[in-house]
């Protein structure tokens, strides 16, 4: 890993650490579940950002790294679903479990429906974290104006994470999405994510 990556990937978890200390102390107030998924989901992110700081790229070819990671999606979305769509979070907190676990063992016995697992599963948590913000912004118009900037933040973790799903499995995205590339746009990407996240989560937070 370039020194660039390891200086970007420490700048993304410092905006992490900061939206995890900021979801922790509203919950310590209001005691909203939705504030731990948050927390869980960029903790998660700050502790992966460090790992991959000190132990390189080589790390993402660990099932173990890959099912803790899927952590990050799934708490995000897992928190918007529990703010925003309550009729719907029973539901889609029993998906968010079975796609952990499907993940979890597809991954670590080396099994191909994790070739199936990993893109799906992201990828829905991906859509919910970009789809829900920018219709609250801008169809509701019932969220604090910048919120949509979480979609933003959702959108790039949804291309993230399906690229790197094609690329585990040996099929590069589109023909574009090749190891090498992805590598070099990964610790961009999860900096312009996380801060997206970091702006339009702040925007809320301060309503």
């Amino acid at each position: 890993m370039k020194l660039f990556d390891q200086v970007v990937l420490l700048l993304t978890g410092l905006l992490a650490a900061y939206l995890a200390w900021r979801f922790i102390g509203r919950y310590r107030r209001e005691q909203g579940l939705y504030d731990a998924y948050y927390a869980l989901g960029f903790v998660v992110l700050l502790v992966s950002g460090v790992l991959l700081i000190f132990g390189g790229w080589g790390l993402l070819d660990s099932p173990y790294v890959l099912t803790v990671a899927t952590l990050i999606p799934l708490g995000i979305s897992l928190g918007l679903m529990n703010q925003y769509l309550r009729a719907y979070k029973k539901y889609y907190a029993w998906f968010a479990l079975f796609g952990l676990l499907a993940i979890a063992v597809s991954s670590i016995n080396g099994l191909a429906f994790k070739s199936v697992a990993v893109p799906l599963f992201h990828g829905v948590a991906g859509l919910i974290i970009f789809g829900l913000p920018l219709y609250l912004c801008l169809v509701k118009k019932s969220a604090p104006k910048g919120f949509g900037l979480v979609g933003v933040g959702g959108g790039l973790i949804g291309i993230g994470g399906i690229a790197l799903a094609f690329y585990k499995a040996g099929r590069p995205l589109f023909g574009i999405f090749t190891g090498e590339f992805i590598l070099m746009i990964l610790a961009p990407l999860l900096f312009l994510m996380t801060l997206a996240f970091a702006v339009g989560f702040t925007r809320e937070l301060d309503a």
